[in-house]
């Protein structure tokens, strides 16, 4: 089931999401600066291509670099990410065939929100490999 949501999220939306992460992504690389939050752009690029089985899980190890990074990010980017996730998430959900589409813009709220110091893993790996 979770491959052929991906399929049919993969052709109406999730292609468009990556290629805009990636757009992003690839302007957030252009100075030294900016290069992790387009590394962290690209992640979620990735996440948004293919979310269906995939969650996100925070990094135990992600110190202070990744708390001011998130800050940065939020202020800079963060907020209207997570309001177009919003949005989009709210409109999918006025259909029943849209509602899985809409909880999975929903799940990528907080990776859109605050990217760095979290990873992104397979719903069905153990959690003690987390």
């Amino acid at each position: 089931m979770k491959t052929l949501l991906n399929i049919i999220w993969l052709i109406l939306s999730g292609f468009w999401l990556f290629l805009g992460y990636l757009f992003a992504g690839l302007l957030l690389c252009i100075t030294i600066i900016g290069i992790p939050f387009g590394v962290a752009a690209f992640r979620i690029g990735v996440y948004a291509l293919w979310p269906f089985g995939y969650t996100t899980v925070e990094r135990q190890d992600a110190g202070a670099p990744s708390c001011v990074g998130n800050v940065l990010w939020l202020v800079l980017a963060g907020w209207w990410l997570a309001l177009a996730h919003i949005a989009t998430g709210i409109a999918l959900c006025l259909t029943i065939i849209g509602i899985p589409f809409g909880i999975a813009n929903f799940k990528l709220i907080p990776v859109s929100l605050l990217p760095l110091g979290r990873e992104i893993v397979r719903t069905d790996e153990p959690f003690a490999a987390r």
